[in-house]
Protein backbone atom coordinates (compact mmCIF):
# COMPACT_ATOMS: atom_id res chain seq x y z
CA UNK A 1 0.00 0.00 0.00
CA UNK A 2 0.77 3.85 0.06
CA UNK A 3 0.22 6.50 2.23
CA UNK A 4 -1.53 9.01 1.01
CA UNK A 5 -2.17 12.61 2.16
CA UNK A 6 -4.05 15.40 0.63
CA UNK A 7 -3.70 19.40 0.57
CA UNK A 8 -5.20 22.29 -0.73
CA UNK A 9 -8.77 22.69 -0.07
CA UNK A 10 -10.38 25.65 0.74
CA UNK A 11 -13.33 28.38 0.61
CA UNK A 12 -13.81 30.08 -2.69
CA UNK A 13 -17.00 31.84 -4.03
CA UNK A 14 -18.39 29.97 -7.68
CA UNK A 15 -16.20 30.17 -10.53
CA UNK A 16 -12.83 30.29 -8.58
CA UNK A 17 -10.35 27.54 -9.21
CA UNK A 18 -8.85 25.33 -6.83
CA UNK A 19 -5.64 22.89 -7.04
CA UNK A 20 -5.89 20.01 -5.25
CA UNK A 21 -2.53 17.88 -4.35
CA UNK A 22 -1.89 14.41 -3.05
CA UNK A 23 1.24 13.27 -1.79
CA UNK A 24 1.97 9.93 -2.07
CA UNK A 25 5.02 7.37 0.34
CA UNK A 26 5.56 3.87 -0.01
CA UNK A 27 7.04 2.00 -3.20
CA UNK A 28 6.08 1.82 -6.45
CA UNK A 29 3.83 5.04 -6.85
CA UNK A 30 4.00 4.34 -10.84
CA UNK A 31 2.07 1.06 -10.34
CA UNK A 32 -1.31 2.45 -8.82
CA UNK A 33 -3.52 3.78 -10.53
CA UNK A 34 -4.84 6.96 -8.86
CA UNK A 35 -8.91 8.50 -7.94
CA UNK A 36 -10.09 11.33 -6.81
CA UNK A 37 -13.33 10.84 -4.78
CA UNK A 38 -15.58 13.20 -2.82
CA UNK A 39 -18.01 12.90 -0.51
CA UNK A 40 -20.87 15.85 -0.14
CA UNK A 41 -22.55 16.38 3.19
CA UNK A 42 -25.08 14.06 4.07
CA UNK A 43 -24.85 12.12 0.40
CA UNK A 44 -22.18 9.26 -0.48
CA UNK A 45 -18.87 9.28 -1.61
CA UNK A 46 -19.14 9.66 -5.31
CA UNK A 47 -16.33 8.87 -7.94
CA UNK A 48 -14.81 12.13 -9.52
CA UNK A 49 -11.95 11.33 -11.80
CA UNK A 50 -9.04 8.73 -12.09
CA UNK A 51 -5.56 8.58 -14.05
CA UNK A 52 -3.71 5.29 -14.93
CA UNK A 53 -0.83 4.32 -14.02
CA UNK A 54 1.40 6.11 -16.79
CA UNK A 55 -1.62 8.86 -17.32
CA UNK A 56 -3.07 7.25 -20.89
CA UNK A 57 -6.11 6.48 -19.59
CA UNK A 58 -7.88 9.48 -17.94
CA UNK A 59 -11.76 9.43 -16.95
CA UNK A 60 -13.84 11.68 -15.64
CA UNK A 61 -17.55 12.20 -13.66
CA UNK A 62 -19.93 13.86 -16.08
CA UNK A 63 -20.45 16.54 -13.41
CA UNK A 64 -17.19 17.66 -13.31
CA UNK A 65 -15.64 16.81 -17.27
CA UNK A 66 -14.66 20.45 -18.90
CA UNK A 67 -13.93 21.86 -15.79
CA UNK A 68 -11.50 19.46 -13.57
CA UNK A 69 -8.47 18.31 -14.34
CA UNK A 70 -6.33 15.33 -13.07
CA UNK A 71 -2.12 14.63 -13.34
CA UNK A 72 0.19 12.74 -11.60
CA UNK A 73 3.72 12.89 -11.42
CA UNK A 74 5.66 9.57 -11.69
CA UNK A 75 9.14 11.28 -10.28
CA UNK A 76 7.52 13.32 -7.53
CA UNK A 77 4.66 10.35 -6.52
CA UNK A 78 2.25 13.54 -6.68
CA UNK A 79 -1.32 13.57 -8.08
CA UNK A 80 -2.92 16.59 -9.02
CA UNK A 81 -7.07 18.05 -9.64
CA UNK A 82 -6.64 20.78 -11.31
CA UNK A 83 -10.28 22.37 -10.48
CA UNK A 84 -12.07 25.39 -12.30
CA UNK A 85 -15.31 27.06 -12.75
CA UNK A 86 -16.05 25.70 -9.42
CA UNK A 87 -19.93 25.64 -8.63
CA UNK A 88 -21.62 25.37 -4.74
CA UNK A 89 -22.19 21.49 -5.77
CA UNK A 90 -18.70 20.94 -5.84
CA UNK A 91 -18.64 21.13 -2.25
CA UNK A 92 -17.60 18.04 -0.31
CA UNK A 93 -14.56 16.13 0.94
CA UNK A 94 -12.34 15.12 -1.32
CA UNK A 95 -10.03 12.04 -1.02
CA UNK A 96 -7.31 10.92 -3.19
CA UNK A 97 -6.74 6.79 -3.39
CA UNK A 98 -5.19 4.13 -4.86
CA UNK A 99 -5.29 1.09 -6.70
CA UNK A 100 -3.73 -1.38 -8.32
CA UNK A 101 -6.24 -2.47 -11.04
CA UNK A 102 -6.51 -1.08 -14.12
CA UNK A 103 -8.76 2.51 -14.03
CA UNK A 104 -11.78 1.97 -12.28
CA UNK A 105 -14.73 4.25 -10.96
CA UNK A 106 -15.22 1.57 -8.36
CA UNK A 107 -14.38 2.21 -4.55
CA UNK A 108 -13.87 -0.67 -3.26
CA UNK A 109 -11.19 -1.76 -5.77
CA UNK A 110 -9.07 1.22 -3.78
CA UNK A 111 -6.96 -0.25 -1.02
CA UNK A 112 -5.09 2.70 0.30
CA UNK A 113 -7.13 6.01 1.09
CA UNK A 114 -5.75 10.02 2.10
CA UNK A 115 -7.52 11.68 5.16
CA UNK A 116 -9.26 13.94 2.73
CA UNK A 117 -9.68 17.69 2.03
CA UNK A 118 -12.69 20.01 2.56
CA UNK A 119 -13.62 22.12 -0.68
CA UNK A 120 -16.55 24.48 0.51
CA UNK A 121 -17.79 26.71 -2.77
CA UNK A 122 -19.92 29.40 -1.58
CA UNK A 123 -22.45 31.03 -4.71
Amino acid sequence: QVQLVESGGGLVQTGDSLRLSCAASGRAFSTYTMAWFRRAPGKERTFVTSISQYGGSIDYADSVKGRFTISRDNAKNTVTLQMNSLKPEDTAVYSCAAARWVPTRDARLFDSWGQGTQVTVSS
